[in-house]
């Protein structure tokens, strides 16, 4: 199965990522996996100022911080994957990428959020589950 996991850094991903690992009976390692963050894009008044070389440095340490210790649980537990970093809205990066590479699964964590229509999911997880049709299993 080719199944995208879709990361943030945050403590949502962590239970995420702890959740393919108690599940390695229907999730372990004999999958495709690849490994998605989107970088939020800078203000465009800001990223006007900075030097190109400042602004994609901040986008590729972003990535790293995030991705790093993911790559670290990955291999702990004997999962290979792919790493992609995109710039952009992570819901619209996320779904276009689930999409555009045809994957079987999308997996990625869910967070409240105080908005009237996100009580029980996050903005981004609500967003990527409008607009997605590989179907997706949110981990809470």
């Amino acid at each position: 199965m080719k199944i995208l996991l879709a990361v943030d850094g945050s403590d949502y991903t962590r239970r995420m990522l702890d959740y393919l690992a108690t599940h390695r009976e229907t999730l372990g390692s004999g999958h495709d996996y690849t490994v998605f963050h989107a970088v939020l894009p800078l203000p465009h008044r800001a990223a006007a100022f900075a030097e190109p070389e400042r602004v994609h440095g901040y986008y590729e340490d972003d990535a790293r911080m995030v991705l790093e210790p993911i790559r670290a649980f990955l291999a702990e537990h004997g999962i290979k994957a792919k790493f992609v970093h995109r710039m952009g809205h992570p819901a619209e990066e996320i779904a276009s990428y689930a999409q555009a590479g045809k994957f079987d699964l999308l997996v990625m964590g869910s967070h409240g959020a105080g908005a009237l229509n996100n009580l029980v999911l996050g903005s981004v997880a609500t967003q990527v589950l409008a607009r997605c049709t590989v179907p997706v299993l949110l981990v809470r």
